[in-house]
C-alpha cells in the first residue's frame, strides 16, 4: 500500500503539490486545536463561567453578522485569482473594498443594537472591539491569493506565529491576575498580527497593496456569483450563534459560560471533515466527470468515512465527558458535562453535511443546500424558543442536536433532487456497506 502511494505521488507532481500545500493548513489547524485545549481552557477556567459567559455572548452576537463582511468572496476570489491573475490587482481592491463596505454595515447594526440593548457596558464595549477587527479582516482577501497560488505556507505561517505570541500573552494576563477586556485585546491582537503578517508576506513576494484598484463592474460580478453563499453564509451565521444570544436573553452570562465552554470542547473538531473533504473533493470531481458509478461509490465512501470519525470522537466524549469537565474546566463548570454529552452527537450531522455540500456543489445544487441550511435555522430558533425557558441550557443543546439532523441529513428527502444524497447519509449512518470483511469500504 505504501509503496503504491509513493508511485503515485511521484507520478503526480501536482497532486503533491496540493497535498504539502493542505498540510501546512492541517497543521495549523491542529496547533491551535491543541492550544485551545491547553491555554483556551485554562482562560476559560480562569474567567469563570460569568466572566466567560460575557465573552461567548458577544463573540457570538458579533458572528451572527459576521457574513456580512467576508460576502463569502473568499472561495470566489480564489476561482477568479486562478481563472484571471493578471487582473489580481482588480479582483483583490474590489473584494477588499466590498469586505470593508459589509464590515460598516456591520458596525451600523451594532452602534444601533447598543444604543436599545440593556447589556451591560462592558459587554459593549467588547461587542463594539470585535465588531471593529471585522475591518482588520478584510485583509484576509490576501489569504485567498496565497490560497489561489498554492501557497497556503505563508498563511499557515502568520497564524501559527501569531497563535504562539497569544498563547504567550495569555499565560501571563492569567498569572497576572488580569480582568477579561485584557483577553479581548489579546483577541484583537490575534486578529491584527495575523492580517499584518499576510500583508507582509505579500509584500515580500514582490507585490503591492497600493496597486489594488477598484472597480464597480468587477465589484457588481463579484457580488452576482457570491450571493448564494452570502445568503448560506448569514443563515450558518445565525444557525450556529444563535442559541448561545437567546441564552443569555433567557438566563443570563453564567449560564452562556457553561453552555460555550462545552460547545468550544464540541466544535474543536470540526475543521476536521472541512480539511479532509477539500482535500478529497477533486477526486470525487474527477470521478463524476469518468464514471457515474465510480463518483457514487466514491460519495458513499466519503459519507462512510464522516460517520466513522464522528463517531470515533462521539464515543470517547459520551464515556469521559464528566471527567474532562472537571479536569479542564474544574467544578465550576460540571454542568457543561451534560451538554457536552448532547451537543457532541450532533458532530456526524455536522461532518456528514459538510460532506453533503461537496455532493451539492458538484451536482450544481446550491440553492438547495441554502433551503436545507434555511430549514435547520429555523428548527433551531424555533426549538431554543421551545425549550430553552423549560430545560435552561440542556434544552439549547437539544435544539442544536435535532435542528443539526434536520439540516444536514432529514431536509434533502424533501426533494427530488437531492433524495439520493439522504439514502446515502442513511445508509453511512446504519453503517450498511460501510464495513466489509473487517475493512471500511
Amino acid at each position: 500500500m505504501i509503496g503504491k502511494l509513493s508511485t503515485f505521488l511521484n507520478k503526480n507532481s501536482g497532486f503533491t503539490r496540493y497535498l504539502k500545500n493542505t498540510s501546512w493548513l492541517m497543521g495549523e489547524k491542529v496547533l491551535r486545536l491543541l492550544i485551545a485545549l491547553s491555554v483556551g481552557v485554562w482562560v476559560t477556567r480562569y474567567l469563570g463561567p460569568e466572566q466567560f459567559g460575557i465573552l461567548s455572548y458577544a463573540q457570538s452576537f458579533v458572528g451572527i453578522f459576521s457574513a456580512l463582511s467576508s460576502l463569502g468572496l473568499n472561495d470566489i476570489i480564489i476561482r477568479e485569482l486562478v481563472k484571471s491573475e493578471d487582473r489580481k490587482e482588480l479582483i483583490l481592491g474590489s473584494s477588499f473594498g466590498l469586505q470593508t463596505l459589509g464590515s460598516s454595515v456591520i458596525m451600523l447594526i451594532l452602534i444601533v443594537n447598543i444604543y436599545y440593548n440593556d447589556n451591560e457596558p462592558l459587554t459593549n464595549k467588547i461587542i463594539i472591539i470585535l465588531g471593529l477587527l471585522t475591518f482588520v479582516n478584510s485583509f484576509n482577501v490576501i489569504a485567498s491569493y496565497f490560497h489561489s497560488q498554492v501557497k497556503s505556507r505563508f498563511y499557515a505561517m502568520a497564524g501559527l506565529v501569531g497563535v504562539f505570541i497569544s498563547a504567550l500573552l495569555k499565560v501571563y494576563l492569567i498569572l497576572g491576575g488580569y480582568s477579561l477586556i485584557y483577553f479581548v485585546y489579546v483577541l484583537a491582537f490575534d486578529v491584527i498580527f495575523l492580517c499584518s503578517g499576510l500583508v507582509w508576506f505579500y509584500m515580500k513576494s514582490g507585490q503591492s497593496l497600493f496597486a489594488w484598484k477598484f472597480s464597480w463592474p468587477m465589484a457588481k460580478n463579484l457580488l452576482k456569483d457570491a450571493w448564494p453563499l452570502i445568503l448560506s453564509g448569514i443563515i450558518v451565521s445565525i444557525y450556529m450563534k444563535i442559541d448561545q444570544v437567546m441564552i443569555k436573553e433567557y438566563l443570563g452570562n453564567s449560564e452562556v459560560g457553561q453552555y460555550s465552554a462545552a460547545v468550544r470542547l464540541s466544535e474543536a473538531w470540526y475543521f476536521i471533515p472541512t480539511i479532509i473533504c477539500s482535500s478529497l473533493f477533486p477526486a470525487i470531481i474527477n470521478a463524476k466527470l469518468k464514471d457515474d458509478t465510480l463518483y457514487m461509490e466514491r460519495l458513499q465512501k466519503l459519507y462512510n468515512l464522516m460517520v466513522v470519525l464522528g463517531a470515533v470522537i462521539i464515543v470517547p466524549v459520551l464515556l469521559f465527558s464528566d471527567w474532562m469537565i472537571n479536569i479542564l474546566y474544574g467544578e465550576a463548570f460540571q454542568r457543561s458535562a451534560g451538554v457536552l454529552n448532547i451537543h457532541i452527537l450532533g458532530s456526524v450531522f455536522v461532518f456528514l453535511g459538510v460532506a453533503n455540500q461537496k455532493w451539492f456543489i458538484s451536482e450544481n445544487f446550491q440553492a438547495y443546500n441554502i433551503i436545507c441550511l434555511g430549514i435547520g435555522m429555523l428548527a433551531n430558533i424555533a426549538l431554543n424558543i421551545l425549550m430553552i425557558p423549560k430545560m435552561g441550557i440542556m434544552g439549547a443543546a437539544y435544539a442544536t442536536l435535532v435542528s443539526q439532523f434536520m439540516a444536514s441529513v432529514l431536509a434533502p428527502v424533501l426533494f427530488t433532487k437531492t433524495r439520493n444524497s439522504f439514502y446515502m447519509m442513511l445508509k453511512a449512518l446504519f453503517f450498511v456497506q460501510v464495513f466489509k470483511k473487517g475493512k471500511l469500504v
